[in-house]
């Protein structure tokens, strides 16, 4: 029987949640705060075990720079490290770069929290969580399910949204529940595949 593991994690926090503003593709750096949490992660990561043989991370910084801290942290600088857009955090179109309690004077608390919230409901010029969903879990499909079937362990650096998408398939979560999942920043999650399915470890 083949086992693996996978890991994911949602980045650090980042100087555009620090100021509470919709960031989606928006590309600030991490916090000191962000860094450390990256490098907690890290190190316990070391303490249990764990080994990546590729890290699968977003187009954005502030996934890169947290799966970077991480692997620095666990002696791993090494290993192949494979960037896709398909990762991204969901695109918050005119909502990116604003204050949230801004948005919410503007628009109002119900209609901000549909497009927060709500499973197929964009804002203005950008992605719902299904849309997300729907370019995250073919490239999961497609290029992570396979490695880990083959018997690579693998690390994911990447986002609230992107990774809500992973564990919703994963876990086989309904869109109305998915919504409610809370992804701390800079906690791992963790996965095991055994004959090619992935289950919660």
């Amino acid at each position: 029987m083949t086992k693996s593991n996978l890991v994911l994690v949602r980045h650090g926090q980042s100087e555009w949640n620090e100021k509470n503003l919709f960031t989606g593709w928006k590309d600030p750096e991490l916090t000191q705060k962000g860094y450390n949490e990256a490098q907690t992660a890290g190190r316990e990561l070391l303490d249990q075990g764990c080994v990546f043989d590729v890290m699968y991370t977003s187009a954005l910084r502030r996934a890169q720079e947290t799966g970077r801290i991480i692997l620095e942290e666990m002696g791993l600088t090494d290993i192949v490290t494979v960037r896709d857009q398909r990762l991204n955090e969901r695109d918050y179109g005119d909502l990116s770069g604003l204050n949230k309690d801004d948005a919410r004077e503007r628009w109002g608390e119900d209609q901000v929290h549909i497009w927060r919230r709500s499973y197929d409901t964009p804002p203005p010029g950008g992605e719902s969580l299904k849309d997300t969903a729907n370019r995250v879990l073919p490239y999961f499909e497609e290029t992570i399910l396979p490695s880990l079937v083959a018997g690579k362990n693998i690390l994911v650096a990447a986002h609230g949204n992107s990774l809500r998408a992973l564990i919703m398939k994963i876990e086989s979560i309904s869109p109305l529940e998915i919504v409610k999942l809370e992804i701390d920043t800079g906690k791992p999650i963790y996965f095991a595949c055994e004959d090619g399915r992935v289950i919660r470890d």
